[in-house]
């Protein structure tokens, strides 16, 4: 089984596009245990013009979002299907979130996931981001999947 995703098929499974799609290529992953993907961190990022203009920086709180659609991207392949229109993943937590480096135009931002827990619909995972071999952030992350259909009011 193919063990890889580019970029058209990664918009197979998440809904996010530009510029909120954070994930670039899945690089491996095992069902059910580890994911990595990479986010290339490019100058034309629309983030950068504000954050900061004479030093620019990768936000961390976009960094989190990176971990959380690769974590999000682990669960559907673990699941083995891709969500259709009314499947939304809803980011529930982070704990222990650390930041240890800064991520600046030019780096590649590589992301391993692994599940740690799945239990009454609440993905729990171990994600890290590190860059040139080098930790950039880490924590805990939790998700869980709905449809637009469990939101209805009755």
């Amino acid at each position: 089984m193919k063990k890889t995703l580019n970029i058209n098929e990664i918009k197979e499974y998440l809904p996010h596009r530009y510029p909120m799609l954070l994930v670039d290529r899945v690089l491996d992953w095992e069902d059910g245990k580890t994911i990595t993907a990479i986010k290339n961190v490019t100058a034309n990022e629309e983030f950068f013009n504000g954050h900061f203009p004479n030093k620019p920086v990768m936000p961390g709180v976009l960094m989190i979002e990176a971990l959380a659609q690769t974590a999000a991207l682990l669960s559907f392949l673990t699941m083995g299907q891709k969500p259709d229109e009314k499947t939304i993943v809803y980011f529930l937590g982070i704990d222990g979130a650390r930041f240890k480096r800064p991520v600046e135009p030019g780096d590649q931002l590589k992301m391993e996931v692994e599940i740690l827990k799945v239990a009454r619909g609440i993905w729990k995972y171990k994600a890290k981001g590190t860059v040139d071999g080098q930790l950039a952030l880490e924590g805990e992350l939790m998700c869980t999947m709905r449809t637009t259909d469990d939101n209805a009011e009755k």
